[in-house]
């Protein structure tokens, strides 16, 4: 009678190891099964936030750059040609009133059209360059006869991702006799 219980026992402790030891496969079998499904989604986060997170940081570093090239330009400057780079003197707008801060309606001499690298490529008027990536548009406001503002907008031509298409704008303020 000893024995039999101390078999059974042991059989049962047997059954139980075998029991947990299907219980822990079948477990990570689902563990293994929702964590592919969820891979996907996780690749596709983090490739749309990488892709708009770079092109939003290239945007305000253009627009900044540009911002830049017009602040170093005289306060009365008619004519000095900042499309391109470095600015010529003249057979341009300089620091004059004018252009628009809206990407869909750029003005001529007030835009400007980088490739992917942000190297400056060379546009006629408001007609793209062609394999543009960037492009640029600015606005020179007459705030008082000693105060200009400058708007910079900088977008993107498009993305891979499904996301809204990146778009910087800076502002900044100019006094005479700066």
């Amino acid at each position: 009678m000893i024995r039999k219980h101390s078999l059974r026992r042991r059989r049962g402790q047997l059954s139980q190891t075998g029991v947990s030891l299907l219980e822990t496969m079948i477990a990570t079998v689902l563990l293994l099964i929702v964590s592919i499904g969820l891979l996907g989604v996780g690749l596709l986060a983090t490739t749309t936030t990488e892709n708009q997170g770079h092109l939003a940081a290239r945007t305000t570093e253009y627009a900044q750059d540009k911002m830049e090239q017009l602040l170093a330009l005289a306060f009365s400057d008619p004519s000095s040609n900042t499309t391109v780079f470095p600015a010529t003197i003249s057979g341009g707008s300089g620091l004059s009133v004018g252009g628009s801060s809206d990407p869909s309606a750029p003005v001529s001499q007030y835009v400007d059209y980088l490739d992917v690298n942000g190297n400056l490529l060379v546009a006629v008027g408001t007609t793209p360059a062609s394999g543009w990536f960037y492009k640029r548009v600015w606005q020179v406001s007459s705030i008082s006869s000693t105060l200009k503002q400058i708007t910079v907008t900088t977008i993107v031509a498009s993305t891979n991702s499904r996301g809204q298409i990146p778009q910087s704008t800076v502002t900044a303020l100019k006094t005479q006799p700066f």
